[in-house]
């Protein structure tokens, strides 16, 4: 479990600047210049995401059970990963209705992918990702909005073609993933 909490401590710390420190943010990338901040950045990045991987597949091999959810709640939680993939495709496609509404549609991605994920398990180690990724994804969501009232930010309307490509995208992307990669790169099945 120690791997877990300190990978998700440098990957949601790094991830969590623009929310506590947007001015270190802003003075750090002036003092290093923009690459070396975005290479050390990274580098940080994929060392926290290597540990949180690792935690937590050290930790499934030793559930801690809190609760046992009830079967229902595997279904609802890939019926709910579908439109966190509408918002991942939305974070990509240009010109989709979806972002122009939302925002941020990959914090609401995050979002949306740990709540579902937080009702179809019940360990230690699954609540504390998902969780973690949860409260993380509402804070970012909350500052993200509110510098862009501060920035006046206006984002660009959608276009019908661009909202099409990221429906598309959402569902292969979804469909892919449920029925394919889930069980390969994760060891569960969710549709079987």
């Amino acid at each position: 479990m120690a791997y877990l909490l300190a990978g998700l401590l440098i990957f949601l710390g790094l991830h969590s600047i623009r929310i506590v420190a947007e001015s270190t943010r802003t003075r750090l990338r002036t003092v290093w210049g923009e690459n070396t901040y975005k290479g050390f950045y990274t580098v940080l990045s994929l060392l926290g995401f290597g540990l949180i991987v690792w935690g937590f597949g050290l930790a499934r091999e030793t559930p801690a059970v809190l609760w046992t959810p009830p079967t229902g709640m595997r279904h609802l939680a890939a019926l709910l990963t579908l439109p966190a993939f509408f918002f991942l495709a939305a974070a990509y496609v240009p010109g989709n209705a979806i972002k122009a509404r939302v925002h941020h549609p990959m914090v609401l991605s995050v979002k949306t992918w740990a709540l579902a994920h937080l009702l179809a398990t019940g360990t230690v180690a699954h609540v504390l990702l998902f969780g973690s990724f949860l409260l993380w994804a509402v804070l970012c969501f909350v500052a993200s909005r509110r510098r862009d009232r501060l920035q006046a930010v206006v984002y660009a309307p959608g276009t019908l073609p661009g909202t099409l490509a990221t429906v598309v995208l959402g569902v292969l992307g979804w469909a892919l993933f449920a029925f394919y990669l889930h069980g390969v790169l994760i060891g569960i099945r969710p549709l079987g």
